[in-house]
């Protein structure tokens, strides 16, 4: 999803930033119709959920602290963008299936 180039503009950080929202958006219809359906895949999910977001967030902190991100405020955003792009598209393939 994300483009990897050298010098990200605005106008593609939007473009990533709308298709990772559309992506999100998936995974969450996903998520909530194997949350409805209850029982033990149900609680699975929905821990799975929760410690994936926090890693996430977690890893992304460690990211932004140590300069891997970059340093302007275009390669901080892209790279947000791409981190979280990766996690959305993996769980998007699992639930798929």
């Amino acid at each position: 999803m994300p483009r990897k180039t050298k010098s990200p503009n605005w106008f593609s950080i939007g473009l990533d930033a709308w298709a990772l929202g559309a992506e999100a958006h998936t995974v969450i219809a996903m998520r909530m119709g194997t949350m409805a359906m209850g029982g033990p895949a149900a609680a699975r999910e929905a821990e799975r959920m929760f410690s994936e977001k926090v890693a996430a967030n977690i890893a992304l902190g460690m990211n932004l602290a140590t300069g891997k991100l970059g340093s302007s405020p275009e390669t901080i955003l892209s790279g947000s963008i791409a981190h979280y792009s990766r996690r959305v598209s993996r769980n998007r393939r699992r639930l798929m299936k």
